[in-house]
């Protein structure tokens, strides 16, 4: 994870209006995992008491007084529950985008080149922006879950190598303004390197970054966390509260008013 503390600020528009909203470096995150105080959740509490019963047949040189002995061993043993703590939803990830001390947390699961991910970017997540993130409401970070496609790696590990310049969420919306389906090339090499050159990023450093592989285990982390969530596809998206310590699950390309009526209750609690 990285430790310098970089501010930078993003810029977009909607509707032919101007926003800026500040870029914060992992190192928020940390803080900001640190000021919810949550204890550390446990999925697979009802299975954990399961026990594995496994009769074992023709098994090489195997005595048949070793054979029961294994048999009890393995009976004895229990499924253990997958750990789920915060740094599973705040590590690995983007820099956070807003408020640092937003009340709200959104974390997104998303593929570069998944349709739905496209379909919320396009449809809904401008909306949260100017709703929410602009007001300091919500602050939002984006994971990854490389699922389609080698180019879906390339890509996310383009995004990560831009935001060494600051420019993460720049080169995050390039990549879905220029999205055109899965697998058919338009996140190849060359793109993403023809996408760096439209942000203005120092291209040698761009370059350099990428051929270095510097974000693949912190991808790989992000997909190992996605995988603890049981995450089966994307996008997929956690709404955090600092206040509460709810979390709540939303699932696939949903309609701004899902959001919307999850973010006003954890707002009015």
């Amino acid at each position: 994870m990285e430790t310098k503390d970089v501010d930078k600020d993003f810029t977009f528009s909607i509707e032919g209006k101007e926003y800026t909203i500040s870029e914060k470096k992992d190192v928020i995150k940390e803080n900001k995992k640190q000021t919810l105080h949550v204890p550390s959740l446990t999925i697979g509490a009802i299975i954990s008491g399961i026990c594995i019963a496994i009769v074992v047949f023709g098994v090489g040189d195997l005595s048949e007084s070793s054979g029961p002995l294994i048999e009890k061993q393995l009976a004895e043993e229990q499924i253990k529950p997958t750990q789920i703590s915060m740094g599973t939803f705040f590590e690995n990830g983007s820099p956070i985008l807003g408020n640092e001390n937003a009340e709200i947390t959104l974390v997104e699961f998303g593929d570069y080149q998944c349709h739905f991910c496209n379909v919320h970017f396009h449809n809904t997540e401008h909306q949260i922006f100017e709703k929410y993130v602009m007001t300091g409401k919500v602050n939002v970070i984006f994971k990854d879950y490389t699922i389609i496609g080698q180019d879906s790696l390339r890509a996310s590990h383009a995004a990560h190598c831009a935001s060494e310049q600051g420019k993460f969420w720049e080169y995050h919306n390039t990549l879905f303004n220029n999205w055109s389906g899965e697998n058919n090339g338009w996140a190849s090499s060359d793109n993403l390197l023809r996408f760096a050159e439209q942000i203005e990023l120092d291209i040698d450093e761009f370059i350099q970054c990428n051929i270095d592989e510097r974000y693949a285990q912190k991808i790989n982390a992000s997909n190992s966390d996605a995988q603890k969530l049981g995450i089966t596809g994307t996008p997929a998206f956690y709404v955090i509260s600092s206040n509460s310590n709810q979390v709540q699950t939303i699932s696939g390309a949903q309609p701004y008013e899902v959001f919307e009526k999850i973010f006003n209750s954890m707002l009015e609690n």
